[in-house]
């Protein structure tokens, strides 16, 4: 169960979910803590918001030695130009991640991976909004290629005006983008964020497909793996996957939960020592508006009630990720109407999410209807078993699979009993929208939850083993009218065990 950079076996546990990976996933090179603590500001391609939330959250938690001067002498802080607020309120909150190298040394670049252009971009931004209550967050991650008007330099990509403006225009052009009162400007010493991972003991994620990123030297197999700091921060970082960035971003939101989940679990405020290496590690990771510098422990003990539940991810909506610029850059473009949308709805303070439907009646059918696609194929990966004695059929499906978008990383298998007479879609506890996208394509074939299991994966019967072509999906009424994106909260980010 350890993916070995060094050309050791990788076992598979799972499809969408469920291998561990203890040891260091860039063949045992780590960056020793008195390494990173010498290079506060030193950053790479990584998270943002790891650090920033962690440390919001925990330094809140109500710690007696966490006071006032200890927290401001902790941190460093920035003219960012943002408009400031009060502790309460509804506010806006832009995090950004630098990939910065010019103070590493070469050594540090080969360590982890890293190439060695000089200057400054934000490799990561994201929009946190806080809820006039202070009992929701919403996290927007916006696309480091995203191709817009930076003010004064006309259109290039988002991730570029930290260099030519610094904090300041990074906040201005996001402002301008968004339509958003940038109040408080967070920015991440991603160095620190490995040894932030470390403080935790390492984090659990999970791929449902394979890395083999040649770059970042990451080689993890689809499943679920414990990684620590380094290795945690190449999985954050790499777009060594079909999506690139926007794969990239659905990674880096996982990641961002399970370290919540850590740091906010009993294991870990239970435990003085942990704790404190935890809330030491984030502060030193952090440059803050200086509005926010004087108050941090003001707003963070508003967050002190916070779960898992209450903070909420989404990616600003995309009309094309494949874009051209005219000067010859790969970039993406933002879907204006569903982007005015959504910001709309952060700023008047609404929740993404629509309240949640009722439960069936006892007497409804304990089967789920195949006919509710409500998982994109593309985002679904399924385990192939050929639970009949045809030959060759487990290798068919697996292609007419792949072909009607389904990601199916690994090879077809066979069960030990073949004598399925109906093909049988299982899934694990949480997975039943994505097996019934699956059931779509497998008419007849019966839905079963299976807690011993993880992901998603099709038994393939006697009958109703043909993969039949996905239907097409129902026009919106309104062309015009864009549904704002579907938000995940941390806790379905998390990957679970069974």
């Amino acid at each position: 169960m350890v993916g070995n950079l060094e050309g050791g076996p990788v076992e598979d546990s799972g499809v969408d979910s469920g291998v561990h990976v203890g040891g260091d996933a860039y063949g045992g090179v780590r960056v020793a803590p008195r390494q990173v603590r010498r290079r506060p500001r030193a950053g790479v391609r990584s998270l943002a918001i790891t650090g920033a939330l962690s440390s919001l959250v925990l330094v809140g938690a109500g710690f007696a030695w966490a006071i006032p001067s200890y927290v401001s002498g902790q941190i460093s802080s920035v003219d960012a130009g943002t408009a400031g607020s009060e502790t309460q309120g509804a506010m806006n909150i832009l995090l950004v991640g630098l990939d910065k190298r010019d103070d590493l040394s070469r050594r540090e670049q080969n360590q982890l991976h890293l190439g060695r252009d000089a200057g400054e971009r934000t490799d990561t931004m994201m929009v946190i909004h806080v809820s006039e209550d202070h009992r929701r967050v919403t996290v927007v991650s916006l696309p480091r290629d995203t191709w817009l008007d930076v003010p004064g330099k006309g259109e290039r990509k988002i991730n570029s005006a930290y260099q030519f403006g610094g904090a300041k225009l990074a906040v201005r052009t996001v402002q301008q983008a968004t339509g958003l009162r940038i109040n408080h400007y967070v920015e991440v010493d991603v160095m620190g964020f490995i040894d932030v991972v470390e403080s935790l003991g390492g984090v659990t994620v999970c791929t449902p497909v394979a890395i083999n990123d040649d770059k970042t030297k990451l080689v993890l197999a689809p499943g679920t793996h414990d990684l620590n700091g380094v290795s945690a921060l190449a999985y954050a970082r790499t777009r060594a996957t079909g999506r690139a960035d926007l794969d990239r971003i659905d990674r880096q939101q996982q990641v961002i939960s399970a370290l919540l989940a850590k740091a906010l679990s009993g294991d870990t405020l239970s435990n003085p020592a942990k704790l404190g290496g935890l809330v030491n590690s984030t502060l030193r990771t952090l440059t803050v508006d200086q509005p926010l510098a004087k108050n941090l422990l003001g707003l963070a003990t508003q967050f002190r009630d916070l779960s898992l539940d209450d903070i909420s991810f989404v990616t600003v909506p995309l009309a094309d990720v494949n874009y051209r610029t005219s000067t010859g850059e790969s970039a993406v473009l933002w879907d204006k109407p569903a982007a005015r949308d959504l910001f709309q709805r952060i700023a008047t303070d609404q929740p993404l999410n629509p309240p949640a439907k009722p439960s069936p009646s006892p007497s409804a059918s304990p089967s789920p209807s195949p006919t509710a696609d409500t998982v994109a194929p593309h985002r679904i990966a399924v385990r192939v078993i050929n639970g009949t004695l045809i030959t060759g059929l487990g290798a068919r499906a697996r292609k007419d699979l792949l072909d009607a978008g389904f990601l199916v990383p690994s090879e077809a298998g066979d069960t030990g009993r073949r004598d399925y007479k109906n093909t049988v879609i299982r899934h694990a506890p949480g997975r039943a929208d994505s097996a019934r996208t699956l059931a779509t394509v497998f008419p007849g074939a019966d839905i079963r939850q299976v807690d011993d299991i993880n992901g998603v994966e099709v038994i393939l019967g006697q009958q109703h083993h043909t993969v039949k072509k996905p239907p097409k999906p129902t026009p919106s009424p309104s062309p015009s009218a864009k549904p704002t994106p579907t938000a995940k909260t941390a806790t379905e980010n998390i990957c679970k065990r069974t």
